[in-house]
């Protein structure tokens, strides 16, 4: 039995490996992308199972088809990086994946937000004006 736990271990640290080398490395860039991942999703849940006003299904509560949307997406959002590290290699530069992990983590830093409001929390004005700007301009785009 230990020495399938050995294995077991083994091939999940290897694959890990994989992935993290994959997506250009482990450094703070990835880390804070994670994190931000991380608490959007918990809170979102949190909107749904706690509060009740989640804006993502009819009666605002928990989903698991809208739970699962949203893994999707953070699952693609992670694939999108490591598309962009494979671009960063294919030209020689290092840019590439700096600037979509940032793009990502504004978007789920602005997520996170909406989250916060929806709970209840006091979001201070200059907040709220900013991610109405920019939710606009998304907006915009899709018209």
């Amino acid at each position: 039995m230990e020495n399938l736990k050995g294995i077991f271990c083994g091939a999940v640290g290897v694959a890990g490996g994989i992935v993290i080398n994959l997506l250009g490395g482990w450094d703070n860039a990835l880390a804070a992308l994670f994190i931000c991942i991380i608490l959007d999703y918990l809170t979102g849940l949190a909107v749904a199972g706690v509060f009740k006003k989640s804006p993502k299904t009819k009666n605002g509560a928990l989903e698991s088809r809208a739970g699962l949307k949203g893994l999707i997406r953070k699952i693609v959002m992670i694939v999108l990086v490591g598309i962009a590290h494979t671009l960063d290699i294919l030209i020689g530069t290092t840019y590439i994946r700096y600037t979509v992990i940032i793009g990502f983590i504004c978007n789920e830093v602005i997520s996170l937000i909406e989250n916060a409001g929806l709970m209840g929390v006091p979001v201070p004005d200059v907040i709220k004006n900013t991610v109405d700007v920019l939710k606009g301009e998304e907006e915009k785009k899709d018209e």
